[in-house]
């Protein structure tokens, strides 16, 4: 009997720690939510127009799915060239491959490339981060046809994984505003499977 309860309360235990992981989780990506919400309705920072700024509401996003968090192996590619990135305007800024990301999700096997802005390496706000586009199945029917983006900070050089989470991704400017250039994401990074995550498309309202 004794035994029994021991047992029944470390499961109950387990079962609420891992109720109160999925939560925190989910309001993480929550807040992600909002501060984009946050910058969208502020005219200051907001990509919108002027006319679609009067009217916005809320960006759409898809429901939190933590199966679209993974944990990535990471190689990195210190000998990759300097190259210039395509965007949807004659402005082609300064790319470095960092590293080489292969994953899992949804048992199909996938590989993304990182990259590394070169105005961006000194900056105190951006240095740190590597820039993933992508482009998936979803394109043009429940997410941006131009695919999306996520910012990654770059892991500690003793490690060899990177956390890609899908429930971050978002539209590049593009998406609201069409004054504005945007990389295009490389073809090596066109995922053939759905992500079903992050940052759906923009609909303006009527």
């Amino acid at each position: 009997m004794k035994t029994l309860l021991i047992n029944t309360f470390i499961l109950v235990s387990l079962i609420s720690c891992t109720n109160s992981s999925k939560k925190n989780y989910v309001d993480e990506i929550k807040l992600f939510q909002y501060k984009l919400n946050t910058e969208f309705a502020d005219a200051k920072s907001s990509p919108l127009t002027e006319e679609d700024l009067k009217t916005f509401k809320a960006l759409d996003f898809f429901d939190v799915d933590e199966g679209y968090n993974v944990t990535a192996k990471f190689v990195l590619t210190p000998e990759a060239p300097v190259f210039e990135m395509q965007t949807t305007t004659e402005r082609k800024p300064l790319y470095k491959k960092y590293g080489i990301a292969k994953f899992t999700i949804n048992g199909t096997n996938c590989e993304l490339s990182l990259y590394q802005n070169q105005d961006f390496i000194n900056s105190s706000t951006y240095g740190n981060l590597l820039f993933l586009p992508f482009n998936d199945l979803t394109n043009g029917k429940t997410t941006y046809g131009g695919g999306r983006f996520i910012d990654i900070e770059i892991p500690e050089k003793e490690k060899n994984t990177v956390e890609i989470d899908f429930n971050k991704s978002y539209n590049p400017y593009c998406a609201y505003n069409h004054s504005y250039s945007c990389p295009i994401p490389p073809a090596e990074n066109n995922l053939n499977i759905d992500i079903n995550a992050g940052e759906k498309a923009y609909h303006k309202l009527p």
